[in-house]
């Protein structure tokens, strides 16, 4: 190797969430569908990462397909390093914890609302959502076109920017990645954050539902913050807490469409129960609802992209409470349940406004368990973000703590390889009375499509559906004359145009 020196990730072990090819390695999806899928070409990220001298040491269990919500993990229940009988998140849910048990150096994971985020905070890791076009997607499977975004997992904010970097850049493979420069990202790591203006958002930290550690940990966070010499104010987005409902109904719904065509109408006992329901109510958005969303969306954006044109960055916990039990039930926080809305509420925001934002461990509950700070930041400023993220990780050193894997493993249960098991709320997720939608309204719809959804799966697509329309009604109710007035382009900033 003398004289090949590749550069600082040189002989470096990774490992990359097992919805990006690799060339002779079977890639899963963690879906039996693709149990022995073996790819004969490795995704763009895998090569960059191979170019730079990075060694791949394994491919990391997930949600199935990378949806949230997965009830029965077909390869094995994810288990949370810091205490195996709490969740490690989703959907990059095995590259946060190989990360944080130190099975690797980093970790490729893939975020459509906050499945690198959510998963870097619940195991005390770092994580990073680029600015959507920063990263080709090239070789990966995922199907929210506008939304998917891969991204890195690290224990440290400086081992964070170095897979960005290695990552970074256009690639023909994917026509919507930007052609802009590649920055040094670790020029930027000063300590220093004077002259910064960051921004708390009131609606992502001041919810009553957040969980009060929590909220003193981001409290904490944010007297460093000024310590270090950042200005910070708090500013309103009134529109964020829509953001949940718009991505189900859009990006949910492009890739239900792909699934329909491909293998739900005939594999519909292959798919996990929870990822099948919400596949299914993406594939039953009306498509003028559809068109409004995306409309809302636009609004949404734009309202985040209107205080950051003020601030240099917006502030927010990740998480809006520690990592909850498995046995709590897997799967019954959706989109219908307001613990649902409000475990998306924090990171959805950004995923909709494709903007850079990274999740820093910010300290721990009482019970052990990590806790953590998000940061956004202007499209591709990933600069700023990691100056930020780094000078606040360097005074407060939480990065320094790792699990003890002994003293956890004690506390597995007998049946750990076995999955969690579906509890009663699992079954039939937020049962409401009155809903809009019967049992028969849904098979009605889903016959349009020409998808058969069984009885024992009609009840819980009917709730989650109704959930999502009588959200839009307050949508329309809020901001119709404003959606008529713009146009539904997506959020693809490599088109400066737009």
């Amino acid at each position: 190797m003398a004289g090949r020196y590749r550069g600082p990730l040189h002989g470096i072990p990774y490992g990359v969430k097992d919805q990006m090819y690799t060339r002779g390695v079977r890639t899963t999806a963690a879906s039996p569908i693709l149990a022995d899928f073996v790819p004969d070409r490795n995704a763009h990220v895998v090569d960059r990462l191979n170019e730079a001298g990075a060694i791949l040491i394994g491919k990391q269990n997930l949600d199935e397909w990378g949806k949230g919500g997965t009830v029965r993990h077909w390869f094995g229940q994810p288990r949370n390093p810091w205490n195996p009988l709490h969740t490690p998140s989703g959907s990059s849910s095995g590259s946060g914890v190989a990360t944080a048990a130190g099975l690797c150096s980093g970790s490729l994971g893939e975020d459509t609302g906050g499945s690198v985020r959510q998963p870097a905070a619940s195991n005390g890791v770092v994580g990073l959502r680029p600015t959507f076009g920063r990263v080709s997607r090239h070789g990966a499977i995922m199907h929210g076109w506008n939304a998917d975004t891969i991204g890195p997992l690290t224990r440290t904010v400086e081992d964070c920017a170095l897979f960005l970097s290695a990552i970074a850049g256009v690639d023909p493979g994917d026509p919507l990645t930007s052609d802009r420069p590649v920055a040094d990202y670790a020029e930027a790591m000063t300590g220093d954050l004077r002259g910064l203006r960051l921004a708390i958002v009131t609606e992502l930290a001041s919810d009553p539902s957040i969980h009060p550690e929590v909220s003193a940990a981001f409290d904490k966070a944010v007297v460093a913050l000024r310590g270090l010499g950042a200005d910070v104010d708090e500013v309103s987005l009134p529109l964020a807490e829509h953001s949940t409902t718009l991505v189900m109904l859009t990006s949910d719904a492009d890739i239900a469409a792909v699934f329909l065509h491909q293998w739900l109408r005939d594999r519909w006992d292959d798919f996990d129960v929870g990822t099948r329901r919400r596949l299914a109510v993406g594939c039953l958005v009306p498509a003028v609802v559809y068109s409004r969303a995306m409309r809302a969306r636009v609004l949404v954006r734009a309202q985040v992209l209107d205080r950051l044109g003020t601030y240099d960055a917006l502030i927010s916990p990740t998480n809006p409470m520690p990592p909850p039990r498995i046995d709590d039930g897997p799967g019954r926080i959706d989109a219908s349940t307001n613990m649902g809305k409000l475990r998306r509420l924090c990171t959805y925001p950004f995923a909709v406004a494709n903007t850079p934002t990274i999740s820093v461990p910010s300290g721990f509950s009482e019970a052990g368990l990590p806790l953590a700070l998000q940061i956004a930041g202007r499209p591709f400023a990933e600069s700023t973000v990691f100056r930020i993220a780094h000078a606040y990780e360097q005074a407060n050193r939480w990065h320094e703590r790792h699990p003890d894997l002994e003293q956890t493993s004690r506390l597995l249960p007998e049946n750990a390889e076995q999955f969690a098991d579906t509890t009663d709320a699992t079954r039939s997720a937020a049962r409401r009375s009155n809903i809009r939608l019967t049992d028969d309204d849904v098979q009605r719809m889903a016959t349009t499509v020409g998808l058969e959804i069984p009885e024992g799966d009609r009840d819980e697509v009917a709730v989650r559906l109704s959930a999502l329309l009588d959200d839009m009604d307050r949508i329309e109710r809020q901001l119709g004359p404003m959606l008529n007035a713009v146009d539904p382009v997506p959020p693809v900033y490599p088109r400066e145009a737009f």
